[in-house]
């Protein structure tokens, strides 16, 4: 479905990623690891459209990558605190709305809304749909997050360190999740982490990057972890 091919990318004279290929099925959770440095958001941002690339194409099922075919959960919780949980998820939708109906809340669509609830329901917090977006704790922002990439209505979904600044517990439920979408909703999920053993108990297929360059490519279950570990992981071990 999603494919990353020859992704080369520059700042100035330092090169950052060097033709690296990455492929997401339908359905499939992906994580990307790596050191710090090594690429890996780089590469996510690249297939987003977010990253200016030297060289290479991203596409989806052979086509060129469409703006609203991907949606994006960033490390940083960008809710607007102030706005009910519902209200944020809406936002998922304003490249979808005519203008009129995009800049005032009150006049989101009864559609959309329905939608929202209905993405919020997914991640389980439909119940949260009327509080502030301040009150919840961290994980449960993230979760938001989630919906609200989902109410985008993409075919690939994209997590750049979703869970770095959330708990043990809470990363758990957001990679499940993650997990869920990928298995259930029939997503491509390519999410980048920092946490190998978090990948391999949720994760489909493991992607390890070394100095821009994919360095292994394979299922948790065949050492992958262990090789990770060897290979890029000093940093952060």
């Amino acid at each position: 479905m999603l494919a990353l091919s020859g992704i080369t990318v520059r700042y100035g004279e330092r090169q950052v990623l060097h033709g690296a290929d990455v492929d997401v099925a339908r359905g499939e959770l992906l994580a990307v690891l790596g050191a710090n440095g090594s690429g890996k958001s780089t590469l996510l941002r690249a297939a987003a459209g977010l990253e200016p690339m030297a060289a290479g194409s991203v596409t989806i099922d052979g086509k060129p990558s469409a703006p609203l075919d991907t949606a994006v959960v960033f490390q940083h919780i960008h809710l607007v605190r102030r706005r009910t949980v519902l209200e944020n998820v809406c936002a998922g939708a304003l490249g979808r709305l005519r203008l009129r109906h995009s800049l005032v809340p009150a006049l989101f669509p009864r559609a959309l809304r329905e939608e929202a609830m209905a993405c919020l329901d997914r991640v389980g917090l439909a119940d949260r749909a009327h509080d502030r977006a301040g009150r919840l704790s961290g994980g449960q922002q993230q979760r938001v997050a989630v919906a609200r990439a989902l109410c985008q209505r993409p075919r690939v979904l994209l997590a750049d360190e979703p869970v770095s600044a959330l708990d043990p517990a809470a990363s758990e439920q957001v990679l499940a999740l993650l997990a869920e979408l990928a298995h259930d909703a029939g997503l491509a999920v390519l999410a980048v982490l920092h946490q190998p053993s978090l990948a391999a108990r949720h994760a489909d297929r493991m992607v390890g990057l070394r100095s821009g360059r994919v360095i292994l490519n394979g299922p948790p279950g065949q050492n992958v972890d262990a090789l990770y570990r060897a290979a890029v992981v000093e940093a952060v071990s």
